[in-house]
């Protein structure tokens, strides 16, 4: 038996209107039942998961949410962060002269919203500000405070030239940084030590609960490291390839309740039938 579902939003949880469809909220709401935990596993800041973690009750006792793409854990009744792995003042220098060596827009965060050091402010910051419902500020890089906590810096642009710039990026960049594409316009730089699969893996150590008895649900290649981390890896009908070759199982896509449909296959059919 499944004791705990990590799910990612955009493209996996989110349709393409940005909205949890009404079958997702009644098959989450009957996994929990069961007393599954449901974890929101996300890319995003955690200000731009709150609105969707109230609205399906994901903030009683003892739920937990993963933001950042695993550089960030919150408990998400007490607001307790259970664990925060961020970057620091020499990261947010070297990611941003390369930005600049390789002609690719940038953006940085810390708790409380986003930044760019970019007079000409990227329309994929705005659009990121937007989708969270986060302040989006102007600081240059020799404005930040050298103790700031960063817990995650993100180059953006359209996807061909951002594609371009993948390319280009030096081969050592990788020991240094765990970097994932989330969107083809958004490539991500956190912590070497974070990941949505390593965060899934300590809050499932920490809450007692299998390798085994964890399913993930995802799309993305930031969802790669949760999906092969899990009992059951899902992927998304919408899912990149790489995430439906590493993936258990294939579910319908996220404009066709893909994660209900999971839960439903997966989850709750085999415990009726455990039942009767």
């Amino acid at each position: 038996m499944y004791k705990l579902i990590a799910i990612d939003m955009d493209g996996t949880l989110l349709n393409d209107r940005h909205e949890v469809p009404e079958d997702v909220k009644f098959a989450l709401d009957e996994a929990k039942k069961q007393g599954i935990k449901i974890v929101l596993c996300s890319g995003r800041p955690i200000g731009g998961m709150r609105s969707y973690i109230k609205e399906l009750n994901l903030d009683q006792d003892g739920d937990f949410a993963i933001a950042y793409n695993g550089a960030f854990v919150q408990d998400t009744h007490t607001n307790e962060v259970v664990a925060q792995i961020s970057l620091g003042h020499d990261d947010l220098v070297r990611l941003y002269d390369l930005s600049t060596e390789l002609e690719t827009p940038m953006h940085f965060f810390d708790v409380k919203g986003v930044y760019t050091p970019n007079t000409d402010i990227s329309e994929y910051t705005v659009l990121e500000s937007y989708l969270n419902k986060i302040p989006l500020g102007y600081r240059q890089v020799s404005d930040v405070p050298t103790d700031l906590s960063i817990p995650k810096i993100m180059f953006i642009d359209k996807p061909a030239n951002l594609t371009q710039t993948i390319q280009k990026l030096p081969a050592n960049l990788n020991e240094q940084y765990t970097i994932v594409q989330s969107a083809p316009y958004f490539l991500e730089f956190v912590h070497p030590s974070a990941s949505k699969g390593n965060a899934v893996k300590k809050l499932a150590e920490q809450l007692g609960i299998k390798q085994e008895e964890v399913m993930s649900i995802g799309d993305n290649g930031n969802d790669l490291s949760m999906i092969t981390y899990a009992g059951c890896g899902v992927a998304m009908d919408n899912a990149i390839p790489e995430v439906k070759a590493a993936a258990d199982f294939q579910t319908r896509s996220n404009n066709e309740g893909g994660v209900a449909y999971a839960i439903e296959k997966l989850v709750l059919e085999p415990l009726r039938e455990s039942v009767n």
